[in-house]
């Protein structure tokens, strides 16, 4: 094999495994959209602790 080819695939085996551990990072720390539920109760907050909040004062 020659120089150059070895190089090559030494550096494209290495090129290979950094993404695929960022791939990896990526999908680990993201959700499925799917399994994300109602977004409007994640956006906006429930009437409970909004209640909870004035009573606290008082």
């Amino acid at each position: 094999m020659k120089r150059n080819k070895l190089i090559f695939l030494i550096l494209a085996s290495i090129f290979l495994a950094i993404i695929l551990w960022v791939s990896y990072d990526i999908s680990t720390r993201t959700t499925f959209p799917g399994s994300k539920g109602n977004l409007k109760e994640r956006i906006a907050p429930s009437d409970t602790q909004e209640s909870k909040a004035p009573s606290e004062k008082q």
